[in-house]
């Protein structure tokens, strides 16, 4: 893409099409979206320019962000860059807004603030208006890791207190491996990547072209149907939280399941015994695809962090399930019984 010639020019183009087009469906400007190989990389990028070019001393976070971002946050605390400091959270998982507050007005040093928008295990939903108003307030850097939303969310990002945002194109069956950082236009950092001047000196090498021509495009078509999607998926969910409810005892929900909650995720804690404990296992043996932490670590036999800082009863096992339009009540049907032998 970055060749001078016409097939380079031609696949600049469609890049920089793919890029107008995501700008226009996050009503942003095209100038402040940059691609990425995905959430990780861009929300590392966001929160080690805000320590080392934004000047930010202090990070506040929560125990439950994604280990994308809790990972960088206790690098640069390590190294010496930038202290940290969690925000309480409420009995239901939501961030307690008078604590964060409480947080940033005794914070001497320029602060950072990086929250996920939407929970990847429980499903709550931030007020990102509330909290880009407090750091605006108190002159806070503010980045959300919206991987969950974008995608499943109608965003504005021109009438939001926001800084970065992220976006992850998998989470909307687009390509794996692509994803966005959005960085609002008054914001300079420097790249976080070094080598060729990609992506408007932002981010060094090659550009993934088809990723980001395909990221743009299940974006086009994650959006344009989104209202009715997501009325549809979130019935599977009260139909699934229902069906458990009334069929399998003793099963409990985490998070604040129909309040504020992302209408794709469900996470369901079942009592623990001889036969659950071995729950994940079993269900994959029987073509059930869930999982009992953020993928990202679902291999790794460890508790899920975010439970822990949720619900942690050490009697039960917790299964995160989630819904795409392409799931049915059939399945769900299927999945009910199956739980029933095994629990």
């Amino acid at each position: 893409p970055s060749s001078i010639y016409s097939y380079g020019r031609e696949t600049k183009m469609a890049i920089e099409q793919a890029r107008k087009s995501v700008a226009k469906i996050l009503n942003a400007h095209p100038a402040e979206i940059f691609f990425t190989s995905g959430g990780t990389e861009s929300s590392n990028t966001a929160i080690t320019a805000a320590v080392k070019d934004l000047g930010c001393k202090h990070i506040i976070t929560s125990a439950i962000e994604h280990h994308a971002t809790l990972h960088t946050v206790a690098y640069l605390q390590g190294q010496g860059e930038a202290k940290v400091s969690y925000v309480k959270l409420l009995p239901n998982g939501h961030i307690d807004l008078q604590h964060l507050e409480k947080l940033l007005s005794a914070s001497p040093e320029k602060t950072l603030v990086t929250l996920l928008h939407a929970n990847n295990e429980i499903g709550n939903i931030l007020d990102i208006h509330a909290v880009g108003n407090l750091c605006k307030t108190h002159n806070a850097i503010f980045h959300c890791d919206t991987v969950q939303t974008v995608g499943h969310f109608p965003f504005d990002l021109r009438n939001t207190p926001v800084h970065f945002i992220t976006g992850a194109a998998h989470k909307f069956h687009g390509p794996k491996g692509v994803g966005i950082l959005y960085i609002n236009e008054n914001v300079r950092i420097k790249p976080y990547l070094h080598g060729g001047g990609q992506e408007r000196n932002m981010r060094a090498g090659t550009e993934n072209l088809y990723g980001i021509v395909g990221f743009a495009k299940a974006l086009e078509l994650a959006t344009a149907t989104q209202k009715e999607d997501s009325t549809y998926i979130g019935s599977l969910k009260k139909y699934m939280h229902d069906a458990l409810q009334q069929n399998v005892a003793g099963t409990g929900f985490n998070g604040d399941v129909f309040g504020e909650s992302l209408y794709t995720v469900l996470s369901v804690s079942f009592p623990k015994t001889e036969k659950s404990e071995m729950l994940l296992f079993n269900m994959d043996i029987h073509n059930i695809c869930a999982s009992g932490g953020s993928a990202c670590t679902s291999g790794a036999e460890q508790g899920s962090h975010v439970i822990v800082a949720v619900n942690n009863d050490p009697n039960k096992v917790t299964v995160r399930f989630s819904f795409s339009k392409h799931n049915t009540t059939a399945e769900i049907d299927t999945v009910v019984a199956q739980l029933k032998e095994m629990i």
